[in-house]
């Protein structure tokens, strides 16, 4: 794959990733390659019958008009047992933000962060105050409702928006928290849940709060059907809302917004009710399988979601734009590194949760880069010098014995070709007086004396005795950690 092409395109923007076809004109040949952890989609819905389906009648899907957007709606309100007169579908939930936002924020928008970008950016591109409550890392970037209401009364915001699972993190406000927060807000111009990842929850229907958006003068629900039928290039989400406030959203929306695809999948979804329900059970399978999977890679924390990806604070000193770059460019694994998102930073990855093969292929990438070595498994036959790791030394573990001197971490702005050309990079000896600390807190020490190169900074680090059986990740990455109150942060990163 042309590395430098590829990964270029990712410093061309600011505000998302580039798209999957961006990529795979740059990788040419190779862009089916591509194992793809960016784009939040359901794997296993729709099934390949109904892919066969849409292919057959992909003529007709092109040639001709589709119904209009009434039609379309009046199907998928009776399939989701819905008011046609409290629901307007727009050209995805991004068509409808837009919209939201013209017609019925005034002034000023509070919204936790980090969370879905549109939601901050769209407001502010048309001149409105968006207020930002930054979430907390040490409760696991968890919402407490009455925080957020104590946060919108002190800065006078008129409109809120809580996103319900939250994106990136995965967060989950039960239904009485939730209820409980519109209650205390009944006052504002509006106050927008957005539910676009809730199917993925494990409780996620009993979660929602559409049915009572409906009786509400002041709350829209918002809902993503790309999101949730993995079909994102099809462009079809929905609101609920009473039926002043949804009239008011489908009166301004374009004629023929919604184009023949969403149609033809919208009038195939009552035959595969079956199908859409297991494919969600096996995502929220997927995600407990996956959670686990990555918690064992040293020095990385997992974040407790309900959505259908997974929120991580990678290693100190490993950088995501390095990280992401060097995974795409060498192992053909595309993620998506939160660097750009408002209350997140490049030490976070946002990973959509896959079946088992592609994140073994994850996992394995992941440790060549980070570690220059398998270290979940028995490891493999060594790797050719030229391989160059992202971490001076594994964190909480002995260094391999071949490795006496630990190379240290490659600048953000430079990219490794593909690992057989890759120059040997030569150790870098610094002074113990250089030592920065960083704002980051250091991994806690789990055994002998150390030193991590983190960025070019030497870090006190401390390693096991050789020969000492390695504890369990999560005891290893938090001896002296303090429970953090959350009980679903403290059951992945226990006390000691």
């Amino acid at each position: 794959m042309a590395g430098s092409d590829v990964t270029a395109l990712f410093r061309a923007t600011t505000a998302h990733s580039p798209s999957y076809f961006t990529l795979g004109r740059a990788a040419g040949a190779r862009a089916g390659e591509i194992v793809d952890f960016c784009i939040p989609c359901n794997p296993y819905f729709p099934t390949p019958d109904m892919f066969d389906r849409l292919g057959g009648r992909l003529r007709e899907i092109l040639t001709y008009y589709p119904s209009s957007a009434d039609t379309i709606t009046a199907e998928l309100c009776r399939l989701l047992d819905l008011n046609p007169q409290t629901v307007a579908m727009g050209n995805g939930s991004t068509e409808l933000i837009t919209w939201i936002d013209h017609l019925l924020v005034r002034e000023s928008l509070a919204v936790p962060v980090p969370t879905f970008g549109r939601w901050t950016d769209q407001p502010m591109e048309t001149g409105k105050r968006v207020d930002m409550m930054l979430l907390p890392e040490a409760r696991g970037f968890a919402l407490e409702a009455a925080s957020f209401v104590r946060f919108v009364r002190s800065r006078g915001s008129r409109a809120a928006v809580v996103c319900n699972p939250n994106n990136p993190d995965g967060g989950l406000l039960d239904r009485g928290e939730v209820l409980s927060l519109l209650d205390q807000l009944h006052d504002l111009d509006l106050v927008v849940v957005d539910e676009s990842f809730l199917e993925f929850a494990d409780d996620g229907p009993r979660t929602s709060v559409a049915q009572e958006a409906v009786l509400r003068p002041n709350v829209i629900v918002l809902r993503s059907l790309g999101k949730n039928f993995g079909l994102h290039g099809v462009r079809f989400g929905y609101l609920v809302a009473n039926p002043q406030l949804a009239g008011r959203v489908r009166a301004a929306l374009p004629k023929w917004n919604l184009n023949s695809f969403a149609e033809t999948v919208v009038f195939m979804l009552g035959e595969h009710r079956q199908e859409y329900a297991e494919s969600l059970r096996r995502v929220c399978r997927d995600r407990g399988d996956m959670t686990a999977r990555l918690s064992g890679l040293p020095g990385l924390t997992v974040y407790p979601s309900q959505g259908n990806f997974l929120y991580v604070r990678l290693p100190e000193g490993a950088d995501g734009a390095v990280l992401r770059d060097r995974l795409l460019a060498e192992h053909g694994v595309l993620v998506r590194e939160c660097g750009n998102k408002i209350g997140s930073s490049s030490r976070f990855l946002r990973l959509v949760v896959r079946p088992e093969p592609d994140v073994e292929r994850l996992v394995g990438a992941m440790e060549q880069v980070l570690y220059g070595r398998r270290v979940t498994a028995p490891p493999p036959a060594p790797e050719p010098a030229a391989v160059r790791p992202m971490l001076a030394s594994v964190p909480g573990a002995a260094p391999p014995a071949a490795r006496h001197a630990a190379p240290a971490l490659r600048p953000a702005q430079s990219l490794a070709p593909p690992a057989a050309a890759v120059e040997p990079f030569p150790p870098r000896a610094v002074a113990p007086e250089s030592v920065v600390p960083r704002a980051a807190a250091p991994l806690p020490p789990t055994g002998l004396e150390g030193t991590v190169v983190a960025a070019g900074v030497p870090l006190e680090g401390r390693l096991p005795e050789p020969g000492v059986q390695r504890p369990g990740l999560a005891r290893a990455m938090t001896a002296g950690y303090t429970s953090s109150g959350t009980p679903a942060v403290d059951r992945l990163i226990p006390g000691p």
